[in-house]
């Protein structure tokens, strides 16, 4: 499916996008379920890659709405696509959160900007939005959060091996990729194993920048001490990954200046 095939209904569409109408439907299996949204635009120049797990209701809905706003103003098909996902890609608390981790490990250095909420403004150019599971999928009418595991399903594996991998190879092998959370991070390890990308090219060990995961967000930061966290917070395995991200980032600004 793509979305030149969902284009007509798009634009003619009265619905108001708050549910996902049975039309979009890509796949089910079991009690997985996989709708089409407008999250196909690839931005092939870009030198960093932020993945999520899949988009969820509000960032599909947003996606739709913008996608028919654009196409009843007259833009091109490559236009829509590219508003779409823009508008509507990481949208709602988990930009703030995600920038501050960005810049907290100093990324925005790597690329040259003041902060890296500029990718999702002035710098769009620099990045590329994009999930694991490019379309939204929703377990028992909610939103899916990685469980069953991405790979133990062959409607979730199939999003992987086509959308994900045909992306990566478009993107070329000096792009970074930011998995957000463990559950991304496995699947890019996967991705890894069929020589799609190299170790030294993923970021990986950010907590997930959702508001559900505050305190490791906060502790991640430096805003929460190490004492008041939780059993829920394994302190030990924020603090290597921070070292570990940090270390990344230092060793290829030292290369970059050096090229």
């Amino acid at each position: 499916m793509s979305f030149e095939q969902f284009s007509h209904l798009l634009s003619s569409s009265t619905h108001n996008f708050a549910t996902l109408p049975a039309e979009l439907l890509l796949a089910s299996e079991g009690n997985l379920q996989t709708f089409y949204a407008p999250f196909d635009h690839v931005n092939s120049g870009a030198r960093i890659v932020l993945c999520g797990i899949t988009p969820g209701l509000q960032q599909a809905s947003r996606a739709l709405d913008e996608a028919r706003k654009q196409l009843r103003q007259g833009a091109s098909i490559e236009q829509a696509k590219q508003a779409a996902k823009e508008t509507a890609s990481f949208a709602g608390p988990m930009r703030k959160n995600l920038t501050s981790m960005l810049d907290h490990i100093g990324l925005h250095q790597l690329l040259g900007i003041e902060s890296c909420a500029q990718l999702f403004d002035t710098h769009r150019h620099l990045v590329h939005y994009t999930s694991a599971l490019r379309y939204p999928v929703f377990l028992d009418g909610q939103n899916y959060s990685g469980s069953p595991a991405i790979l133990s399903r062959a409607s979730l594996r199939h999003q992987v091996e086509t959308h994900l991998a045909d992306e990566i190879r478009a993107l070329g092998p000096q792009c970074l990729y930011v998995p957000l959370g463990p559950k991304v991070t496995e699947v890019f390890q996967h991705l890894q194993t069929k020589g799609l990308l190299k170790a030294e090219q993923l970021l990986d060990g950010l907590p997930h920048p959702s508001g559900a995961n505050a305190e490791r967000i906060s502790y991640f930061l430096g805003g929460k001490p190490r004492e008041t966290l939780s059993s829920k917070t394994n302190a030990s395995v924020l603090d290597a990954a921070k070292a570990r991200l940090q270390a990344k980032l230092t060793k290829l600004r030292s290369e970059m200046r050096k090229d």
